[in-house]
């Protein structure tokens, strides 16, 4: 719509709002109402309501009010003359009683088959059933457990899904769509499968169902424990112990190889492997070496330093004197 146009719809409305004043539509009251209304809609779209000529030219010779009487004339006409719309598609055709019984019979033929272990011949009869009936879920968990037998076990699945959606209550379905989830190595989806036949079944289900599910959850449970990270066995750098082992070797170093004074052995600490490979390892490691200096402002390992660095200058034999006495 144009400015001109949307210029001549607001003078229209004006004075639609202005003759519903004068002819009671709406009571004096609502004069002040109308009257702010009106000027508000002129400012907005810059209209002069006082402009007879403009306003002529707007309406045309008719009232607002005029012009849609003969628009909702127009519309009730076209309504009727707007055809009926169809009715919506009804639901899959459903099988006449004849078609009932020959699709019947192509699946005691898809059964015969199978009990032949002829499973490529039991999946074009069941196959067959199903163009007939296609919705059948007793047809599409015989076909799913064909196709199973021919290790297709993602037909197998798509066909025992469908059986179940049809009808949630049959547990045929359920058990053949728990074997071809578990045959894909799903066995979580293999335990629900089984889980909602035995409760299908009802009472606990069957000892076959039960068997089906005990199996999945074995073999979930197993997947599970597989899929999960090992357990650390990353040793610290003075042994398993971590810090409790490094304290441990401080402490053999400090003073754990004491002669009769209590004071080490420096010789034999120096010529301990044991020893040696620790501090060595000790030295290699940033951790460790901070870990040390942490270690040292413990007063009584400070001690034990002190002691080891008291008995450096003894040699083998230099005990110091007993302490105590």
């Amino acid at each position: 719509m144009s400015t001109d146009s949307k210029k001549k719809l607001a003078l229209a409305v004006i004075d639609f709002l202005n003759t519903s004043i004068t002819d009671g539509t709406l009571s004096s009251e609502d004069k002040e109402s109308i009257e702010v209304a009106t000027q508000c809609i002129a400012d907005a779209f810059k209209v002069d309501p006082e402009d007879k000529a403009a306003m002529d030219e707007a309406l045309g010779g008719q009232s607002l009010q005029a012009i849609y009487s003969v628009f909702e004339k127009m519309k009730g006409k076209t309504a009727a003359a707007k055809p009926a719309a169809s009715p919506s598609p009804a639901g899959p055709k459903q099988p006449t009683d004849a078609e009932k019984a020959e699709a019947e019979s192509l699946k005691s033929k898809g059964n015969a088959a199978m009990s032949q272990k002829d499973y490529q011949t039991a999946i074009d009869y069941y196959s067959q059933a199903l163009k007939i009936h296609p919705t059948n879920p007793i047809y599409l968990s015989n076909r799913a457990a064909a196709y199973s037998s021919v290790g297709n076990y993602d037909a197998a699945i798509k066909d025992a899904e469908i059986a179940v959606d049809t009808d949630p209550s049959y547990s045929k379905a359920w058990s053949r769509l728990g074997h071809a989830r578990y045959s894909t190595n799903d066995f979580k989806g293999a335990m629900d499968a089984y889980k909602a036949g035995i409760d299908a079944e009802g009472n606990g289900g069957t000892q076959v169902m039960q068997v089906g599910y005990e199996t999945a959850k074995k073999k979930y449970d197993e997947q599970e424990v597989a899929r999960s990270p090992p357990a650390s066995r990353t040793a610290s750098p003075m042994g398993a112990g971590g810090p409790g082992g490094m304290m441990g070797a401080l402490s053999s170093l400090l003073g754990g190889m004491g002669g009769a004074g209590g004071k080490p052995d420096f010789g034999a600490l120096m010529n301990d492997p044991n020893i040696m490979e620790s501090v060595s390892e000790m030295m290699k490691d940033p951790k460790s070496l901070d870990m040390v200096k942490n270690m040292m402002s413990n007063p009584e390992i400070a001690a034990m330093a002190q002691n080891f660095m008291g008995g450096m200058g003894r040699g083998a034999g230099g005990a110091g004197p007993a302490s105590g006495h």
